[in-house]
């Protein structure tokens, strides 16, 4: 979704409230692809400031639907979304207080799911778990442990040690 902005750039001290709908139906990052499974409308305020600041100011809430990183079951996740930008408008580049060039402002266009992507990576969760005392899955055979026990060896030895192993094992096939 784009929004023209070119109304509230031209007038100092404009203010107005834009009822955003995210179109977003999936996240794809270099983690991989993940759908967006809950996303309510919410209200964008974009003001002017003097004519030299622009604020972009809201907040929604978006469930995601992540694999746990443990048993890679798919685990419904809230991501809690506030958005509060300052921009500053130098001629016809707009930049935020850090200097930084954007990518969802371009020209007088304000792209909504460019700007809502850079706050998903932002508050992208480090780690998801279906529940505290997951299990993980079996490194032999790839069970989901938390469904039950396998009958895979589960001893694991001392890498160091390997040789040794090797030799072992030479001597059990003659």
């Amino acid at each position: 979704m784009q929004i023209d902005i070119s109304e509230i750039v031209s007038c100092e001290n404009r203010e107005v409230t834009e009822k955003v709908h995210i179109e977003q139906d999936t996240f794809v990052s270099r983690l991989g692809e993940f759908p967006i499974t809950k996303s309510a409308p919410f209200d964008l305020r974009i003001a002017n400031r003097e004519g030299s600041e622009l604020l972009l100011s809201g907040e929604t809430d978006l469930t995601v639907s992540i694999p746990c990183s443990r048993c890679l079951t798919e685990v419904p996740t809230d991501i809690h979304i506030v958005i509060d930008k300052k921009l500053r408008m130098d001629g016809t580049e707009v930049v935020d207080d850090e200097m930084e060039e954007t990518d969802y402002l371009i020209g007088l266009n304000l792209d909504i799911d460019k700007l809502i992507y850079g706050e998903i990576l932002v508050n992208w969760p480090m780690k998801v778990l279906c529940r505290e005392d997951c299990k993980g899955i079996c490194k032999v055979c790839g069970m989901n442990l938390n469904k039950g026990n396998c009958d895979c060896q589960r001893t694991e030895l001392d890498p160091r040690m390997a040789a040794i192993q090797d030799v072992f094992n030479k001597f059990k096939e003659v």
